[in-house]
């Protein structure tokens, strides 16, 4: 499995990148899972639905599943923080590339998706982990910088790019132990 974050400030267009990402990769055979922050309190569930009437009773745990989609809820007792690193080890091992969008100062290595029309600050001056830069504002960047530079707007150079650097992305859960 080979992993990637996309780090960068919010309405820089992380989500953007990863929804057309997905089908550009899933076109090259690969099979694709995204891990995604959420920063406030968010539900999958609604009322009324036996999984809600379930979680409402008590239940820690709720899988629901069908011959096309399995869901796992699970109801933390207490506000627990899990790394990116325990949201990985969730997922199915037969996964080719996971993306991860909204966990920017993890361990992980990430591009880093900049627009100067943001006027947010750029982050690869200070995290070594930034590997790359994804920008629709090359000539705007805030310092130069020997990291690959690429192009926000072509998803599949993209796409290339991380197929031809995978050996880079190889995930290794006993590295981040």
């Amino acid at each position: 499995m080979n992993v990637v974050a996309f780090a960068g400030y919010s309405g820089s267009g992380k989500t953007t990148l990863v929804e057309r990402l997905i089908p550009a990769l899933k076109l090259r055979g690969l099979r694709v899972s995204v891990v995604k922050h959420a920063h406030h309190k968010f539900d999958i569930d609604h009322p009324g639905k036996d999984t809600y009437r379930h979680r409402e009773a008590g239940a820690f745990e709720v899988v629901v599943a069908s011959e096309n989609r399995l869901a796992l809820i699970r109801e933390f007792e207490q506000p627990k923080t899990l790394s990116v690193h325990h949201l990985i080890a969730e997922l199915y091992e037969g996964v080719d590339w996971v993306l991860v969008e909204g966990f920017k100062s993890s361990d992980l290595l990430k591009i880093e998706v900049w627009r100067a029309s943001s006027g947010k600050p750029a982050r690869y001056p200070d995290d070594d982990f930034v590997v790359a830069i994804a920008t629709d504002s090359p000539e705007q960047l805030p310092q130069t910088t020997l990291r690959p530079v690429l192009d926000l707007n072509d998803v599949d150079a993209l796409a290339q790019w991380l197929i031809d650097n995978q050996e880079r992305f190889a995930y290794r859960p006993e590295s981040y132990a």
